[in-house]
């Protein structure tokens, strides 16, 4: 497990922050990564790592966003780490991309990665305290858009939106500022 830590250390620390509150969140992240036991673990109870994706048609033109069953808000996919990610984010983020929105994906070939950063907390429900989810997020495309659908146990539905609209439905700034980055990498054509 040390060396999984380290290699999310390396990560976190490679990453540049665009605002206040990612900096913010980096900083927490970069603590938690080195001094949670099980960083990828939903048994640590204060907090633990997950990742997700903004995930684009080929032409960078729609972006996939699903109406989330549990906290009943438009957000990008994502979700806990699992074993078989082996503590590797990428892993982790492509893996949620494709079981939450049934395309094959792959990591956008420029964009920094990781994309963005972000601490949310995750309100207490009957079987898990309050806790905070470390996302790691990562901008991916879809190469099959085709085939969008969704797991109706995790999400209300998956749509293809144009920027503008996925925008307005972002209810939170670091939600808007990770949709931001993104389109900025498609639109400058990095």
């Amino acid at each position: 497990m040390a060396s999984v830590s380290t290699s999310l250390a390396d990560l976190l620390a490679r990453h540049v922050p665009t605002d206040d509150k990612e900096r913010e969140d980096l900083a927490r992240m970069r603590h938690f990564a080195t001094s949670l036991k099980e960083p990828f673990s939903r048994s640590q109870v204060e907090a633990h790592f997950t990742g997700s994706a903004v995930v684009v048609d080929a032409a960078g033109g729609r972006v996939a966003m699903l109406h989330h069953a549990k906290l009943k808000r438009w957000l990008q996919p994502g979700g806990h780490a699992e074993s078989g990610d082996a503590g590797d984010m990428e892993a982790t983020a492509l893996r949620e991309a494709r079981e939450e929105t049934g395309c094959r994906v792959h990591l956008h070939p420029t964009a920094p990665r990781p994309l963005d950063v972000d601490v949310h907390v995750i309100p207490a429900r009957k079987d898990e305290p309050e806790h905070c989810h470390l996302d790691v997020r990562y901008l991916v495309v879809a190469e099959d858009p085709e085939s969008l659908a969704h797991d109706p146990a995790e999400s209300f539905g998956i749509q293809w939106l144009e920027w503008e609209e996925a925008l307005v439905r972002a209810d939170e700034a670091p939600l808007r500022r990770m949709l931001l980055k993104a389109r900025e990498i498609l639109h400058s054509g990095s």
